[in-house]
């Protein structure tokens, strides 16, 4: 699901903020888990199987976080449980996004082995790093350890930056989830930055993008320098903007 896109301005987004400004209005843990639902629901959209993943690893690092959390109650320092975290954070990014890639070449290299055909989950970088970061800023002390599995996976699932980013670090949100504090001025404020970023990403994101594929798509006999180089620039400002 697209921010862009119909199904997100019309539908999604209306029914996430009418559930949580009124039906759930000051009741803290129902709209967590409404923030929760929702954030799973729109990655599903576009995901189906691929959010299975997405909850495996936000279980997968909550033990985490409770093993290295155990570790440092005893005074040992926590380098076996973080290097677990570590591998297996990396290695879970290592088969979707890199693990085709490196049989193709050890393949090259003249190895005979089967190379298996990998679906990349969209963002996948992105909530790979947000758990990591979690079991980290535990074992530096920076940050409590979460003892609900829910919060820990509405912190790493929210869908206003789990596709995109940014990569938020666990420390700097951990007090928001329970004890942040809504006002007209910051839900203004939102409005605003969404409909300038919305402007960029179709009105200038998505026209370029029109030029600089036409571009990219005319025969190599045809194109002219002058029309090379319309295409980079436009390529460029397509991928600043969006």
């Amino acid at each position: 699901m697209l921010f862009s896109s119909s199904i997100f301005l019309f539908a999604f987004l209306p029914a996430v903020l009418l559930g949580y400004y009124v039906v759930f209005r000051g009741m803290r843990r129902a709209q967590n888990l409404l923030l929760l639902a929702a954030s799973l629901l729109f990655y599903a959209w576009g995901e189906p199987w691929f959010v299975l993943v997405m909850m495996g690893s936000i279980l997968a690092n909550y033990f985490f976080g409770l093993w290295v959390h155990a570790w440092r109650r005893r005074g040992r320092r926590p380098a076996l449980p973080v290097t677990a975290a570590v591998v297996c954070n990396l290695g879970l990014l290592f088969v979707f996004k890199y693990l085709t890639f490196t049989l193709e070449n050890l393949n090259l290299a003249g190895l005979n082995t089967p190379v298996p055909v990998i679906g990349l989950p969209i963002g996948i970088s992105f909530f790979t790093f947000q758990a990591l970061s979690y079991v980290l800023d535990v074992a530096m002390g920076t940050a409590q350890v979460q003892r609900n599995p829910l919060r820990l996976g509405l912190y790493i699932s929210l869908f206003p930056q789990l596709i995109a980013g940014p990569i938020v670090k666990y420390s700097t949100v951990a007090d928001e989830i329970e004890g942040r504090r809504e006002t007209w001025a910051d839900f203004s404020s939102g409005c605003c930055r969404f409909i300038v970023g919305l402007g960029k990403k179709v009105l200038l994101s998505n026209q370029l993008a029109v030029v600089a594929d036409a571009a990219w798509d005319t025969p190599g006999g045809e194109l002219s320098a002058a029309l090379a180089w319309l295409g980079a620039l436009c390529y460029t400002l397509q991928i600043y903007y969006d």
